[in-house]
């Protein structure tokens, strides 16, 4: 595909995706909280299960929650779920746009794991289908009466799966995979089972038979687990913006962290906490959340600069720094870059001159030094011995005379 129409349709699709996604999830989250914050009644008649009044755009509105008596169906009904198809398939075109049918330097990592292109995408694809199925296999059986079991075994078997997906794909495209497994999974649960148990609802009064309670909590069952969700996901879409992330030694450990207290944040969120008791417990997890982050993205592959390059004081030529930086980086950071996939240089950095390294010294630093994200996959093959050559420049302070 050409690269200018590539772009094109990676841009207009990232469009979609962020839209369908922000109408989404701001549906799951709004619904959530009007269930949590409905109001009883005193003279409320039988199927009612609450009312709240909203102000908002300059007007009231009354809100209610009940169960439809037979052939009790309103003459127009509004549906919401193609916010969650439409994120869901524009998602899932990014991930074959960007990862399957582009190189395979997004997708694989020769430090991480000598894969071929075509391995990794199995692995990929069988983690988004194998995971579905597993945790609905789960939510299916009788242990979804016992919740706190069956969370923890989601957990255990997440835990797993980014465990074995940092160690086998790119950090980033491992990042990617746990969210597009979690986004695939509440899609599932739309299609799967709360349209369908909605559409039985509709059926069963429009045949003049009483609604079965069991269909909506099986519903609102999965719909809660998508509210859950939404915070590990959203961080999952900003992580691939931030190196430091995906990139860190420990990914696997940053990602289960942030997680945890992403769906931690969320819980307090639904429960209302008030001050002090959920209060505290919610400052506590921000805290310790944002602590272990901070922690774990501060820590590096090793230590700030390899030893090899600490243990010899030879002067570095930057003739010697610039071969390496031509014959493994100028390829996309350039003002005019070689490589089939960037036809315009990653984030406007480029490296054609001197005063151009110079000023983005530390920035090659932490990439192709501490992290060794870059080369992106290592594509240009940059060896140690070179980046050890940059890390003795960077503590000679990364002159260009």
């Amino acid at each position: 595909m050409d690269s200018n129409l590539r772009e094109l349709f990676d841009l207009l699709i990232r469009w979609v995706h962020l839209i369908a996604g922000i109408m989404w999830i701001g549906n799951s989250m709004l619904w959530n909280w009007l269930d949590r914050n409905l109001e009883s009644r005193a003279d409320a008649p039988e199927g009612f299960e609450g009312e709240i009044w909203l102000v908002h755009s300059g007007g009231f509105y009354q809100m209610e929650k009940k169960q439809l008596e037979p052939n009790q169906m309103p003459k127009v009904l509004h549906w919401f779920k193609w916010q969650a198809y439409s994120t869901w398939m524009s998602g899932f075109a990014l991930l074959l746009l960007v990862y399957y049918m582009g190189d395979a330097s997004f997708l694989v990592d020769p430090a991480v794991a000598k894969l071929s292109h075509g391995a990794a995408m199995a692995i990929g694809l069988g983690t988004l289908a194998g995971g579905f199925l597993v945790y609905d296999l789960i939510w299916r059986s009788p242990l979804r009466t016992k919740e706190p079991i069956a969370i923890g075994l989601c957990f255990v078997l997440l835990a797993a799966i980014i465990y074995g997906l940092n160690h086998l794909l790119s950090g980033r495209a491992a990042f990617i995979h746990i969210g597009a497994l979690l986004g695939s999974i509440m899609v599932g649960n739309v299609f799967f089972h709360i349209m369908p148990s909605q559409r039985e609802l509709i059926a069963l009064t429009k045949a003049g038979k009483r609604q079965d309670a069991k269909l909506g909590k099986h519903a609102k069952q999965r719909s809660i687990h998508n509210n859950y969700m939404t915070f590990p996901v959203l961080f999952i879409m900003l992580s691939n913006h931030f190196p430091s992330t995906y990139g860190n030694s420990l990914n696997w450990v940053l990602l289960a962290v942030l997680m945890v207290s992403g769906a931690l944040v969320r819980h307090f969120m639904n429960i209302r906490f008030w001050w002090p008791h959920w209060g505290i417990a919610l400052v506590a997890t921000v805290v310790i959340g944002v602590g272990t982050t901070f922690a774990l993205m501060t820590r590096t592959s090793g230590p700030p600069v390899p030893q090899a390059a600490m243990d010899t004081q030879e002067k570095v030529d930057f003739s010697a720094v610039r071969i390496v930086i031509r014959q493994r980086c100028v390829a996309c950071h350039s003002a005019t870059p070689t490589d089939d996939q960037w036809k315009v240089p990653p984030s406007n950095v480029t490296f054609d001159t001197p005063e151009q390294i110079k000023m983005y010294a530390e920035r090659i630093k932490a990439r192709a030094v501490i992290n060794k994200t870059m080369p992106f996959g290592n594509k240009t093959g940059m060896t140690q011995e070179e980046r050890d050559l940059l890390a003795r420049w960077f503590l000679q302070g990364s002159p260009v005379q």
